[in-house]
């Protein structure tokens, strides 16, 4: 399990953010989305585990905790060692864009929060571990969560890491579904501008409709892993997403004209 030096040392706290970041180029990110979270937030703790934390910039993160032994989901060792009463934990590839608000009010009738995952209609996101569940039923997306310490929520959170480790899967949100569906846990479904996945859906939302608050999108890694020019930004971000929305439906054989025939792989061209 990863320790941080010092940690018994760090005063528990009531809320704050936490960051799970291995590796330079993640390390970046989770300082670019740490930058976007202080312009809202400036008071809010923000911690960071790492495998490296004389790498990190320190005047970012209030604790930098040490993994010791890094592997591909540390984050779900990580999340279960927050020092705080309630923490948002956030993946890398996001960035704040307004304040959270009353977000953490959330916790006080529910042990976890977090929103769906997209491409639901994918066999992918449509997949459990062991356990079938409804379409209506999806996986939940793990790179924005929001919870309260608990024994009920420890237990939950070692639980996750046991099953995702014996399962032997790269992904950690089938077991997730399993867990989510078989289990007694109370949680909360997050509203999308919590979690925006898809950029893009700024462009049809009204005046009203909503506040988007936490972009989180794999656009800001492409430059990690494809060579890209770097995306720091949302008006840079919504471009690239435009752009690769238009490919996907090009991709997929053409964007039919009628509204809902559109998205039925069987249906004509």
């Amino acid at each position: 399990m990863p320790r941080a030096a010092g940690h018994a040392l760090i005063q528990c706290m009531d809320k704050g953010v936490i960051y799970v970041a291995t590796g330079a180029g993640y390390r970046d990110l989770a300082e670019q989305s740490a930058r976007s979270l202080r312009q809202h937030e400036p008071d809010l703790a923000v911690d960071l585990f790492t495998d490296a934390p004389d790498a990190v910039d320190r005047r970012l993160f209030q604790a930098v905790h040490l993994i010791a032994r890094p592997h591909d989901r540390s984050k779900l060792e990580c999340m279960g060692m927050s020092r705080f009463a309630r923490t948002l934990f956030l993946d890398c590839d996001t960035l704040v864009v307004n304040p959270l608000g009353d977000l953490w009010d959330v916790l006080d009738r529910f042990d976890l929060a977090l929103a769906h995952e997209v491409r639901r209609e994918t066999a992918l996101i449509r997949e459990g571990h062991a356990v079938e569940t409804p379409y209506a039923f999806p996986q939940m997306n793990s790179g924005v969560m929001l919870y309260r310490r608990s024994e009920k929520m420890d237990a939950f959170l070692a639980d996750w890491l046991a099953r995702y480790d014996a399962a032997g899967l790269y992904r950690d949100q089938p077991v997730l579904k399993d867990l989510l569906w078989q289990g007694d846990l109370r949680f909360y479904v997050l509203p999308p501008e919590f979690n925006l996945r898809r950029v893009t859906e700024l462009d049809a939302w009204e005046p009203g409709d909503a506040l988007p608050v936490i972009v989180h999108s794999h656009r800001l890694m492409d430059h990690m892993r494809h060579g890209t020019a770097r995306i720091s930004d949302v008006e840079t971000l919504i471009e690239a997403e435009r752009a690769a929305l238009a490919d996907e439906w090009e991709m997929a054989g053409g964007r039919d004209g009628h509204p809902v025939r559109r998205f039925d792989p069987k249906a004509s061209r």
